[in-house]
């Protein structure tokens, strides 16, 4: 089966803001890891940039998109992309953790901007193809975003929601994959290997593209076209590296969950660029 290269967007007004809202939420992932429960830095560093372009697409559309993360333990990482697209008027990272507020590290939908609470892996994707199948009874516009880790993916639910995605033709069903290549107990490949990816989602009636992760202009490509109701649902391959965008934990398989004291947190802060 031949996989499609998602293209690169040509630049355009706004892309520096997307890549500044993405440094900034970067920064306050790291002040939840701060936090005396810490917080899962790996994988919400991993998402962030997904997570951008995914409610950006949601904000300039305005057409009833749903984001859903899938991958729930990176609600940080949620948090952070919530607040700085505009959609989370509170600064989540005081509250992160505490017991008078609803920052918890699995996202509920008492949160502005969550409709879906996740936790348990592999539920994301159904709440998003039930989001998108709403949207075809409705008959309105929209896409259902679903973003999905890679170590999710062994996950039986996931596969069977893709399943009846293709089969009802889900048209308006997006499911990125936040490759990142780690999950809690090692690395995916030594565990449970994903090869050929992209050919599975085919072989489930999916239309497949790969991509950069952190290409921000790259992601906006992917979800600016607007998709039927009707047709092949879309899975992205997103190439990602947890922990991205702080250098003394990119890659590391340490770096899942993060508890680190205020003094670590303001050094690590520095070295995002």
């Amino acid at each position: 089966m031949t996989v499609t290269l998602c293209p690169a967007a040509p630049a355009r007004t706004g892309a520096d803001d997307l890549a500044q809202r993405s440094r900034a939420a970067r920064r306050m992932v790291i002040d939840m890891a701060a936090s005396p429960t810490g917080c899962h830095l790996g994988g919400s560093l991993s998402v962030l940039d997904i997570l951008i372009a995914a409610l950006d697409r949601k904000i300039s559309a305005d057409d009833g998109t749903e984001v859903v993360l899938s991958k729930g333990h990176a609600a940080a990482g949620l948090y952070a992309a919530l607040h700085v697209s505009g959609l989370l008027p509170q600064n989540p990272v005081p509250h992160y953790g505490t017991a008078d507020a609803h920052f918890t590290g699995h996202p509920g939908h008492a949160v502005p901007g969550v409709r879906f609470p996740t936790g348990s892996l592999g539920h994301g994707v159904p709440y998003a193809l039930g989001w998108a199948l709403s949207r075809r009874l409705d008959r309105a516009g929209g896409l259902a975003i679903a973003v999905a880790g890679d170590g999710e993916l062994q996950e039986g639910l996931v596969w069977e929601s893709c399943q009846v995605a293709a089969a009802q033709q889900v048209g308006n069903l997006i499911v990125v994959v936040d490759r990142n290549g780690g999950q809690n107990d090692g690395p995916v490949a030594t565990i449970s290997p994903l090869p050929r990816l992209a050919d599975r989602f085919a072989a489930f009636g999916f239309d497949t593209c790969e991509v950069d992760g952190h290409d921000l202009d790259a992601l906006r490509q992917v979800f600016t076209p607007r998709r039927p109701s009707t047709g092949r649902p879309l899975a992205v391959v997103a190439r990602t590296v947890k922990g991205k965008g702080l250098k003394p934990i990119e890659g590391k398989a340490a770096a899942h969950y993060v508890t680190i004291d205020a003094a670590r947190a303001a050094t690590w802060k520095e070295l995002v660029r």
